[in-house]
């Protein structure tokens, strides 16, 4: 075979490769959506109160998202990729399973168990995305695996709403075949046989907290997204619940939590080919300008009608276009941990935003939901201060750190 041949073989490889990665990623995002939907279902059957089901939020929340560094850590030194077929279906079982229980806490061990199949995925699949990239592109390949959990989250709520209405609550574990599906095509792939950190580089890896804490332009770029994440917990686990106390009905809900997400979407894609043009930092400061219009004017601009589906697009749109951005720049940071990097941008943050989301939850039992999102939105005035005197590269006092 010529080195042509090669050539294109590989890179046929490469892409089907990024297009599974991505799948996984819609997967994994997919399944991790389903809590917000089962709320309003699993609050009045086993009698939540609002700070309980923000309770559960923060389970899913630490072990899905706060864990993802130390995951990502133990991933570049130890070389966890042969998990990765198995990743997707471990999450859907539990999470499926919560159909089933009774019992509060039976409930919020099964949301934990679910979690850590995102904790493993994403500092994992955000590795190996530029790994098995096509030369020349790994800025849209990490757009494409970014897009792709993105879709998955944004479709999730409304896919699940018509599944609820068409079959009871205890047909819920059906929806883990394709997670089985795709465990089997990703095994048939070889993803479980690459490796994104070099061996020697692994082999004289240490995991630190110090290091990590005393390098100041990443713990604020992590604290910034943290509350950017937060926001966007806080809107995505409560949307459905403040549409129906503004009188829609469920499945409008529904598509008013996958309207915001589907600009998330949209959003994610757009900041990262903006990266390229304009550089990630000043994509991220405006976007987290920007997203704290929109986010004011559905909370509390009333009459607004079909004009709410627009706001809630941008609203969306704004708060994830700076997502591509702060992987690249929290990679640049870190760059012999890629897999410890993308957990705390992708992961670490949100799990922020999951806590954050549960004093949220204990602020709408006081004031009322659209008071307490609107003061959580109010917060990204701090993460743009953050991400404004955060350097875009690292000064070289951190380097050695």
């Amino acid at each position: 075979m010529t080195e042509l041949a090669l050539r294109r073989q590989s890179g046929k490889k490469s892409y089907l490769q990024v297009i599974l990665l991505s799948m996984g990623h819609f997967f994994n995002d997919f399944y991790c959506n389903f809590l917000p939907v089962l709320l309003p279902i699993l609050i009045p059957k086993l009698g939540l109160s609002l700070t309980l089901s923000g309770v559960l939020v923060m389970v899913m929340s630490f072990s899905a998202n706060v864990l993802q560094p130390v995951f990502g850590y133990f991933m570049d030194k130890y070389n966890f990729n042969k998990l990765m077929p198995f990743i997707i279906p471990f999450g859907a079982i539990f999470i499926c399973l919560t159909s089933l229980v009774s019992e509060f806490w039976m409930l919020a061990i099964l949301i934990g168990l679910s979690g850590l199949a995102v904790s493993t995925f994403h500092p994992m699949g955000a590795g190996l995305i530029s790994k098995v990239s096509p030369e020349g592109k790994v800025s849209s390949s990490i757009s494409i695996f970014v897009a792709g959990g993105s879709l998955g989250f944004a479709f999730s709520p409304i896919l699940l709403v018509y599944f609820m209405n068409l079959f009871d609550l205890k047909y819920l574990p059906i929806l883990i075949i394709p997670a089985f599906i795709l465990g089997f095509f990703m095994y048939s792939s070889g993803l479980s046989r690459q490796r994104f950190v070099n061996e020697q580089v692994a082999k004289n890896m240490h995991f630190s907290f110090r290091r990590l804490f005393k390098n100041k332009p990443l713990m604020f770029l992590n604290i910034s997204m943290g509350i950017r994440a937060w926001v966007f917990t806080a809107l995505v686990t409560f949307l459905p619940l403040w549409a129906m106390h503004q009188g829609y009905d469920n499945t409008s809900s529904g598509w008013i939590l996958t309207v915001y997400l589907c600009g998330s979407v949209i959003g994610g894609l757009v900041g990262g080919i903006l990266n390229d043009k304009i550089g990630y930092k000043k994509v991220i400061l405006w976007a987290l300008i920007l997203a704290i219009f929109p986010t004011m004017c559905f909370l509390f601009v009333s009459q607004m009608g079909i004009l709410i589906y627009v706001v809630l697009f941008l609203s969306g749109a704004l708060a994830m276009a700076a997502n591509p951005g702060a992987i690249v720049w929290g990679q640049n940071f870190l760059p012999d941990n890629p897999g410890m990097a993308s957990g705390m941008m992708l992961g670490l943050s949100f799990g922020l935003g999951g806590i954050g989301t549960m004093l949220t939850s204990s602020i709408a039992e006081w004031m009322g939901l659209s008071m307490a999102l609107g003061l959580t939105t109010a917060l990204l005035i701090i993460s743009v201060v953050l991400v404004y005197i955060t350097p875009v590269n690292l000064p070289n006092k951190y380097k050695n750190l």
